[in-house]
C-alpha cells in the first residue's frame, strides 16, 4: 500500500488536486478571515462557487471553478481526504491524464445536474467529482476480480448520507454517481485509447449539457 509520504510520485494528479483545492480555500478564507464561512466574503469564494443566475453569460467557468471551492474547513478536511483515499486508488489504476479529464467531466456533470434540478441553489465543492470516482472504484474492484462489498459500502453509505443529511448538494452528488456509472465500464478498459476517448466526449458533452441549461428559453424565471 502506497504511503502519503509517496503520493506525490504515485499518484500526481490527485496530490496536484488536492493542492489546489486547499490553496483556493485558504486564500478565500484568508479574504474573508474566518475558516467556517469564506465564500461570500471573499472575491475569490464569491466569483468561484456555482450559481445558476451568474452562470449564463460570462459565468460559464464557474461550472467547473465550483468544484475547487469548498464552503468551510470541515468540508474541506472531508472531501480532501476522500479524494485522497479513492483518487489516488483511481488514478493510479487509470493514468494521470485520463484520471485528470475525468474528474474534470465529473465536475461538470455535477455542476449540470445541479443547474437542472436546483438552479438557484449556490453550490461548491468537490463532492461531485468524488461521487463519479466512487462509482469507478467499483468498475476497478469488478476488472480486478476482487471483493466488491468494500466499494459498494462506501458508495450506499455516502448516498444515504446524501439523502438524510440536510445542507448537502443531493443533486451534484447524483450527478457525479450517475456520471461515473455512464463512465465506469469504458473509462476502466485496458485501451488507454479508449479510456481518454471516454474522459473526453463526457467532459464535452457535459459542457454542452451546461451550455444548453444555461440559453435564455431555458433559464427559469425567478
Amino acid at each position: 500500500m502506497p504511503t502519503l509520504r509517496n503520493l506525490p510520485r504515485t499518484a500526481p494528479a490527485t496530490t496536484a488536486l488536492a493542492a489546489i483545492c486547499t490553496l483556493v480555500f485558504f486564500v478565500a478564507a484568508l479574504q474573508a478571515r474566518s475558516l467556517t464561512d469564506v465564500v461570500w466574503d471573499s472575491s475569490v469564494g464569491s466569483s468561484t462557487i456555482l450559481y445558476g443566475p451568474e452562470v449564463y453569460g460570462a459565468g460559464y467557468l464557474r461550472a467547473l471553478t465550483a468544484g475547487f471551492m469548498h464552503l468551510d474547513v470541515t468540508h474541506l478536511f472531508v472531501n480532501m481526504f476522500m479524494l485522497v483515499l479513492v483518487g489516488a486508488e483511481v488514478e493510479r489504476f487509470l493514468g494521470s491524464g485520463p484520471f485528470v479529464v475525468a474528474w474534470v467531466a465529473g465536475v461538470l456533470w455535477a455542476s449540470a445536474s445541479v443547474l437542472a434540478f436546483s438552479f438557484t441553489t449556490p453550490t461548491a465543492g468537490a463532492s461531485g467529482a468524488l461521487y463519479m470516482l466512487m462509482a469507478l472504484l467499483i468498475a476497478i474492484a469488478f476488472r480486478r476480480s476482487t471483493d466488491l462489498r468494500a466499494p459498494l459500502a462506501l458508495v450506499a453509505v455516502n448516498v444515504a448520507y446524501t439523502l438524510l443529511s440536510p445542507g448537502v448538494s443531493l443533486w451534484g452528488h447524483l450527478g457525479g454517481l450517475a456520471a461515473g456509472a455512464v463512465m465506469a465500464w469504458p473509462l476502466t478498459s485496458q485501451s488507454m485509447r479508449t479510456r481518454w476517448i471516454t474522459a473526453g466526449v463526457a467532459a464535452v458533452v457535459a459542457c454542452v449539457a451546461i451550455w444548453a441549461l444555461t440559453i435564455p428559453s431555458t433559464l427559469p424565471v425567478y
